[in-house]
């Protein structure tokens, strides 16, 4: 089984980038379809990425065998989609309430960078690290997060 931990990382990630893209820029916003958005993102993302590693890890066998391990294989992607939530949460709100695009947004990528705060330095301290250096860690791993948010964000 994959570490739920990288995934959790690559969904927080993704959520950020899908976030800092949906930034309408002028055109109307639509939060409650932002939301959508992100989640059928991550939901295909997760599909395809647990796909990936089911074709590269097939072995002979039964056809019954290879179904149940694409079963197994995709169920270990949960945490893609589980690590959007806040983050559609957030949209759901935002449209309920009738809130700005603009702090929505910052407060979204803001949550977004402590969680991969919050996920940095949570590995540090699993791989032994102690908590001063594992904040320092921490911090590394959400600069890395946001410049790969702000490097999809720009590219869109």
């Amino acid at each position: 089984m994959r570490s739920w931990l990288s995934e959790g990382v690559y969904g927080t990630v993704l959520a950020s980038a899908l976030l800092a893209a949906l930034h309408s820029e002028g055109a109307p916003y639509t939060p409650l379809y932002d939301a959508a958005w992100v989640l059928v993102t991550a939901g295909t993302a997760a599909l395809a990425h647990g796909y990936a590693h089911h074709m590269a890890t097939h072995r002979p066998g039964r056809a019954a065998h290879r179904w149940l391990h694409l079963a197994w294989t995709l169920a270990d992607e949960w945490p893609v989609v589980i690590a959007c939530w806040p983050t559609v949460a957030l949209l759901v709100a935002a449209g309920c309430a009738g809130w700005p695009e603009g702090p929505v947004t910052y407060a979204g990528l803001s949550l977004n960078a402590a969680l991969l705060l919050g996920w940095g330095t949570f590995a540090a301290l699993r791989a032994g690290y102690r908590r001063h250096a594992a904040v320092l860690v921490g911090l590394a791993d959400m600069a890395i997060g946001v410049l790969i948010a702000v490097a999809n964000a720009v590219i869109k």
